[in-house]
């Protein structure tokens, strides 16, 4: 069993506020992902949950690179993975238009994310 416990301190004026993002994997003799469940502090429902898949991106500023996180179980469907990965694309593309405001890019990552639902709907 893996555990990767992620918080979030930002600094509001003098005031600190903790949050926190669980996820608690559990793995097979083979160490693939047999089931991941998560939890957070400011989650709005209650409880631990299950998911299938999660991507975890870091920026490291020392390096200048990111490390990423990527597991899902063995049981998600490959069209859910599909779909997972193209529904962060669409994501990033907001992310992108919010952090930095540079329209070009947020419109090519989307143009990509649209792109490749096509090719899903087409060989599905």
């Amino acid at each position: 069993m893996l555990l990767f416990p992620v918080i979030v301190s930002p600094q509001i004026m003098s005031k600190m506020k903790e949050s926190r993002i669980n996820f608690t994997v559990t793995l097979d003799k083979d160490n693939v992902p047999e089931k991941i469940m998560w939890d957070a502090s400011d989650k709005e429902s209650q409880g631990v949950e299950e998911t299938k898949s999660i991507s975890l991106t870091l920026w490291d500023e020392k390096q200048k690179n990111t490390l990423r996180i990527d597991l899902w179980t063995k049981d998600m469907p490959v069209d859910d993975m599909k779909r997972f990965y193209i529904d962060c694309l669409g994501g990033m593309a907001q992310n992108i238009l919010n952090a930095t405001g540079d329209e070009f890019i947020a419109q090519e990552t989307n143009a990509l994310a649209e792109k490749l639902v096509k090719h899903v709907k087409k060989t599905s």
